[in-house]
């Protein structure tokens, strides 16, 4: 198993620090393909899931290698649109203009991991403490309305807690992110001054803060910049053992993104597509609101069969028992019924001869 992830691992390599072990969010150069080798590149959402399931893969199918550089959502888009890879990874399904600027014709959106984005912050607080958020007082911190952590708007949340008078230090995506698309998805659900000024995106004009490339990279500066704040896949905590802010749900419950309030935000919306996608703020006692599907990108018509039959079974798989290697990730397996969606769209995907692939 050993040398099957580090097989793995050096597809995911590039110039850059790693802040997440065997992920790295600063690739440069997407390794071209060959036989039995199968290239991706896009979110950095999902690379913690994906290391660990595409190192498994290769194990169970040692003639198959998955190259997949974490760049970004858009860089994924972009790679996958020039036809520069097998698949894309995206944690917010093409639009219909980057629909129609794909190169190689239709393409084919599957759901392939759930996650969650926790908002991490670098505050020295009490022991067995945790910072308290609502949406609209991180939506104020992001909007560079509230500058101070202790400001009423923050102490309120938190009786107890004496919260310093330093100046927050806001932390977020420099990247075209699908990260930054859930995130601000989220902000605007909840803040109608967010939506205005700055609206949902996979880019956005920052009003304020310090950018950083992939989740990755905003994890690191988190962590190392004190009294900061950022949000990041949750999965990315685990090695700094960054705290998260509970959030205050739809319900007006403080929750932690877990596995079980990651389902449950699901469970209350469970019929999904590529074109209605969006789980956060969902209703319910105990569901997460900034929770969000990854989605696989590939062209319904492939026009080589042995990669294009490659691609299908591989991520029929991933959709299928590999998201046996999501929870260890804190990921959620994909519900029965979204693995029955994903199933229907590789379904569509046909060679050049036009026969359909999967069978």
């Amino acid at each position: 198993m050993a040398a099957a992830a580090a097989m793995i691992l050096l597809a995911l390599a590039a110039c850059g620090s790693t802040t997440t072990p065997g992920v790295s969010t600063a690739a440069t150069a997407i390794p071209s393909g060959g036989p039995g080798i199968l290239t991706g590149a896009g979110s950095t959402y999902v690379a913690p899931f994906f290391a660990q399931a595409f190192a498994r893969y290769h194990q169970q199918h040692p003639a198959v290698t998955v190259n997949y550089a974490v760049v970004g959502s858009s860089a994924g888009i972009a790679a996958i649109s020039a036809r520069q890879v097998d698949f894309g990874a995206s944690d917010v399904p093409m639009n219909a203009s980057e629909l129609a600027a794909a190169k190689g014709g239709p393409i084919t959106q599957v759901p392939d991991a759930l996650g969650a984005e926790g908002v991490a912050y670098n505050l020295d607080l009490p022991a067995g403490t945790r910072l308290h958020l609502t949406g609209p007082v991180i939506a104020a911190i992001f909007l560079g309305q509230i500058t101070r952590w202790n400001d009423p708007a923050i102490t309120a949340l938190n009786p107890g807690i004496t919260l310093p008078a330093s100046s927050i230090q806001v932390v977020h995506r420099s990247d075209g992110s699908g990260t930054t698309y859930i995130f601000s998805n989220y902000l605007s659900s909840v803040s109608p001054a967010w939506a205005a000024k700055v609206g949902t995106g996979k880019t956005l004009n920052w009003p304020i803060g310090e950018g950083a490339e992939g989740n990755g990279s905003v994890t690191s500066t988190v962590f190392r910049t004190p009294f900061s704040i950022g949000y990041v896949e949750q999965a990315y905590s685990q090695g700094l053992v960054l705290p998260f802010a509970a959030i205050r749900n739809q319900a007006g419950n403080y929750v932690l993104p877990s596995t079980q309030t990651i389902a449950a935000a699901a469970a209350h919306k469970p019929a999904i597509t590529p074109t209605d996608f969006s789980i956060v703020n969902q209703p319910g006692a105990s569901s997460y609101p900034i929770s969000g599907y990854s989605w696989a990108l590939i062209y319904t018509h492939q026009p080589d069969q042995a990669t294009g039959q490659g691609l299908v079974t591989m991520l029929d798989w991933l959709t299928h028992d590999g998201q046996a290697d999501a929870a260890a990730n804190l990921y959620v397996p994909l519900s029965a019924q979204v693995r029955q969606l994903a199933l229907t769209m590789l379904q569509q995907v046909a060679g050049p001869g036009g026969a359909q692939l999967l069978s």
